[in-house]
């Protein structure tokens, strides 16, 4: 797909040109919840007397291109994480690229997927390097790094290495896997691919068009001032992730909330206290 496809702005540069400078300053906080008064069967904090109707949309309706499921989907499940992925073909030659297509599955084993937007048979060399070599890195994105993480987007003809694109450091002290991970990232993992799943177009019957890739993770790379005494957390402070929003639009993290997980019985108050909150909403719907 080419860039004009991608870009919604004529002049990107004047429309950029016209907005705030990136503010510096901006560090990572910690605030209190929307509302901390919050009350169990409160609902939502907002509530609207008359809230706008919603609008069905049939993802298979006739004359309905998957093009605008695609612009659909990715401005609607935000934010999504960015896998920057590093991979190597049977050859050695690197690559690198992002994929937001990608979430966290399970700790134990650690698990990943990546879904590509291709088939098997017209993979590009992400794909294909992960499935011939099975092993790559998956690199999380941060603030210090994201235009040269983007460039690695680009539509290169085979043979052009990203990492040259990027002029990011390639880090070749992997012990599980033969790829280089990202010195600039502050956290990396090692995978190894479990599986690939090929998904048939709804609106093509017979093309494929969707591989998702299940990784294992075999070892975890994190920045020293980024992990706690017992390697358990990474400190969003440090690490600073990059998200994706929809069409060229990335997010930053710079606010948090805490909303510890409640209990059933000391919060709500066990069946009793549920009984309650039952009522109270059967009174209020009368």
């Amino acid at each position: 797909m080419s860039q004009s496809k991608h870009n919604p702005h004529p002049d990107f540069k004047t429309v950029e040109a016209s907005r705030e400078p990136w503010d510096k300053s901006s560090s990572f906080r910690l605030t209190q919840t929307v509302d901390p008064t919050w009350a169990f069967g409160s609902g939502a904090n907002n509530k609207q007397a008359e809230p706008e109707p919603h609008v069905s949309i049939d993802p298979y309706a006739p004359g309905r291109p998957a093009g605008l499921n695609y612009k659909l989907l990715i401005s609607a499940i935000t934010p999504r994480p960015i896998a920057f992925l590093s991979t190597r073909s049977s050859a050695g030659e690197p690559n690198l690229a992002p994929f937001s297509y990608f979430s966290l599955a399970g700790h134990d084993p650690p698990l990943f997927t990546v879904s590509f937007s291709s088939s098997l048979e017209s993979a590009k060399d992400s794909l294909r390097n992960l499935v011939d070599t099975r092993e790559c890195v998956i690199n999380i994105i941060s603030e210090d790094f994201v235009e040269a993480a983007n460039s690695c987007a680009v539509d290169a003809p085979h043979g052009v290495s990203e990492w040259d694109v990027a002029g990011l450091t390639p880090a070749t002290d992997c012990v599980d896997v033969k790829c280089a991970r990202v010195k600039e990232a502050v956290f990396a993992v090692e995978g190894s691919l479990v599986s690939v799943t090929e998904f048939e177009s709804r609106g093509t019957p017979g093309k494929k068009t969707t591989v998702l890739a299940i990784i294992e993770g075999k070892r975890f790379w994190v920045r020293g001032d980024a992990i706690n005494a017992d390697q358990s957390i990474v400190d969003p402070a440090v690490l600073r992730p990059i998200s994706r929003l929809g069409g060229i639009t990335y997010g930053r993290t710079t606010e948090a909330m805490e909303i510890p997980r409640p209990s059933f019985e000391k919060d709500i108050g066990g069946v009793e206290g549920y009984q309650k909150l039952k009522a109270k909403a059967a009174e209020d719907k009368a």
